[in-house]
């Protein structure tokens, strides 16, 4: 390629607990989580100087247009308010979207912090601010050194969580095919009444063994995509009865993981 320049992997992430804590008066919602990443699907991101933007897409085929894509709208943003020159951004595609792993986020962080180093170099304060522009969880991306974050505000608030070790652990995801959920849709599923349950305190809970989370941690959205989309609850039974020690819709779906031992043999759900 022509003036190579910057590559990136973007990974994905997964939700220990995702509690809606209630709604903002700006429309959006305050939620309650923490952020796992997943480093075991990736995208892949090249990134050149070109005379007009452009995005190219290869792998899983997304459902919006190329112009439309959260890499392209990072570039966007940049070019906007920074000046920043036009390029070509190849994406392939790996991460599937439409199931609360945050790919579309991931690509977003990363095409920030190519641009920044090739260009600008923002603080990482203003990084974050400009993630938080272009998706809620778009800024846990680009914190690559934390293992774990604990995120409040609409998944923007970040703090390091450092007592959690699941290296002796292996996370297994599984999607129903064919099924994609919408955030929107997930939330306008919520009751309103389910914002002033009581919760366990996740951090606690967090540090429980896992055999206990299944009665301590729970994902709220569970509740609103799982009448809607029974293969997806469905997947987390069969995930269970495969041996897991904790399974879970992730983000608002339509993803599923499961938390088994690391000798477990079992790799595909």
């Amino acid at each position: 390629m022509k003036n190579l320049y910057r590559k990136a992997r973007p990974y994905c992430k997964i939700n220990l607990g995702l509690h809606v804590v209630g709604r903002r008066p700006d429309g959006y919602h305050d939620i309650e989580t923490i952020f796992v990443p997943v480093r075991t699907i990736r995208d892949r991101i090249t990134i050149h100087e070109s005379a007009t933007p452009q995005m190219i897409q290869n792998g899983i085929t997304l459902d919006n247009a190329p112009e439309d894509n959260l890499c392209m709208r990072a570039w966007r943003l940049l070019h906007d308010m920074f000046g920043v020159p036009p390029v070509t951004i190849h994406l392939q595609k790996n991460i599937p979207f439409g199931a609360g792993l945050g790919g579309g986020s991931s690509d977003a962080a990363s095409t920030l912090q190519l641009l920044n180093e090739r260009y600008l170099k923002l603080p990482r304060p203003i990084l974050h601010e400009l993630a938080a522009r272009l998706g809620a969880d778009c800024p846990f991306f680009l914190y690559e050194s934390a293992t774990h974050a604990y995120a409040t505000g609409i998944g923007d608030q970040l703090e390091t969580f450092q007592g959690l070790n699941l290296k002796k652990y292996r996370i297994v995801i599984g999607i129903p095919k064919g099924v994609h959920v919408s955030t929107k849709e997930a939330y306008a599923g919520l009751k309103p009444d389910l914002f002033g349950t009581p919760r366990p305190d996740l951090r606690k809970a967090i540090l429980q063994p896992i055999e206990e989370w299944k009665h301590l941690i729970v994902n709220d959205f569970e509740s609103s995509v799982f009448p809607a989309y029974p293969a997806i609850a469905a997947l987390k039974e069969e995930i269970y009865a495969r041996g897991a020690l904790y399974a879970s819709m992730t983000g608002s779906g339509a993803a599923v993981y499961g938390i088994f031992p690391a000798m477990d043999p079992d790799e595909t759900i």
